[in-house]
């Protein structure tokens, strides 16, 4: 069984169907990029898959697990983690202190007023690692909403890297960003999927960071599966070339 596991998944809201019967398997260490117009229910299926959202009908498992009946936060709790279409930062707080939070909901200190002092290394250790790895020790200081739009897209999905995922899920990573932000978090993403042996599934639509990082590529259309396939193989896709990519079928 594949490591992550979507079968023919739908979402209907009334008479709107969102999401209508999509399948894809994700295998353990692969990074999959899902692809589609305006529209096509991409944030929705994250949705889905994430628990925001319930299921119309389908099943979602991860590494065997029916997901089903199990919220958000207790996939958090499974290894799934995820970053929004819309960067989720606490501006008013530095790049330092929003690393440390995840870093301690991960160590378990969610409801803890006081953190035991034998942890206290360990988590500072922790958070200077991820700092580093994401390319903010220069920046942890400053106030996160003071940061460029790529700065604060670099410091949100480190947040979703503290928490240690199994499956980490990027929406519109590059969203809204200039050439070099593009070309950081793009980077940023190959070093996590590489050096981190990651998991990953990103919604983009810059096709420059699809094809350079994605192993394989799903194509959605008006809420169903289009296509499926390596870059080369979706790039010569007619079907696809014509429905999304500007060609003619």
């Amino acid at each position: 069984m594949s490591f992550l596991s979507i079968e023919n998944v739908s979402k209907h809201f009334g008479s709107l169907i969102a999401v209508d019967g999509v399948s894809m398997n994700v295998e353990r260490g692969e990074l999959r990029a899902v692809i589609g117009p305006n529209g096509a229910g991409k944030t929705t299926f994250f949705n889905l898959i994430t628990g925001m959202l319930s299921l119309t009908k389908g099943r979602v498992t991860l590494d065997g697990q029916d997901l089903a009946g199990i919220d958000p936060s207790k996939r958090v709790s499974l290894g799934m983690a995820r970053t929004f279409q819309i960067t989720e930062i606490f501006p008013d707080l530095t790049v330092r202190e929003n690393i440390r939070i995840p870093v301690e909901i991960q160590a378990g200190l969610r409801m803890s007023p006081r953190m035991p002092k034998a942890m206290e290394a360990p988590i500072r250790q922790r958070i200077e690692q991820l700092l580093e790895e994401g390319g903010l020790t220069k920046i942890a200081g400053r106030l996160a909403g003071e940061l460029s739009h790529g700065d604060q897209r670099a410091t949100e999905i480190m947040m979703s890297l503290a928490l240690k995922p199994r499956l980490l899920l990027l929406d519109e990573p590059t969203a809204g960003m200039g050439d070099d932000e593009t070309y950081a978090v793009a980077r940023l993403i190959r070093r996590i999927h590489q050096e981190e042996k990651m998991t990953i599934v990103l919604i983009e639509h810059d096709m420059r960071v699809v094809f350079n990082l994605a192993d394989r590529i799903t194509v959605l259309a008006e809420g169903r599966p289009l296509a499926e396939g390596t870059p080369q193989e979706i790039t010569q896709n007619a079907t696809v070339q014509a429905a999304y990519l500007g060609g003619e079928a």
